[in-house]
């Protein structure tokens, strides 16, 4: 049976503490906490590219970009993304994201437009193909104690 498409699903997590870069889908956040990570610790971004490669059935991001390796240590997830972007668009297009935040401060919904831009920018689609929404937990775990972000993504890939 030929793919008529693809869907993947990517996930993230990365602690917070004070005095951090709080960076999503591109975007540094204003925030007094930001992501423990050996990259820039974009969890918005790292999901993304977790449900595009699952789509692609490319592995996961820890196998593009080892923490291990000394390279990829403050890393840009953005130009990240844009390798993954480029693994992908050899057999596939990328129809559509759509990812969720997972933070109780601050706020996204300022940022949100930038973040799709930053999103779309990174991988060579349009913006209309870029959904974001963001969710608190609630005072509730890790993320509702603000010591965590994490993120949700799901990926619709189309042959070429």
């Amino acid at each position: 049976m030929a793919d008529v498409f693809r869907i993947g699903y990517g996930s993230d997590f990365h602690r917070l503490l004070p005095g951090r870069k709080l960076v999503l889908g591109g975007v540094e956040i204003p925030s007094d906490r930001g992501a423990v990570a050996h990259s820039d610790g974009d969890a918005l971004l790292h999901a993304i590219m977790d449900a595009l490669l699952g789509a692609a059935a490319l592995g996961d991001i820890g196998e593009h970009f080892p923490d291990t390796d000394p390279k990829y240590a403050g890393a840009s997830s953005a130009q990240m993304a844009r390798t993954v972007a480029e693994m992908v668009s050899g057999k596939w297009e990328i129809g559509n994201v759509d990812a969720v935040v997972f933070l109780e401060r601050p706020k996204l919904l300022a940022h949100r437009e930038r973040m799709r831009a930053g999103i779309a920018q990174a991988l060579g689609i349009d913006v209309g193909r870029v959904s974001v929404k963001a969710k608190t937990m609630e005072a509730t775990g890790p993320v509702g104690n603000r010591d965590a972000v994490a993120a949700e993504a799901v990926a619709a890939l189309f042959p070429k």
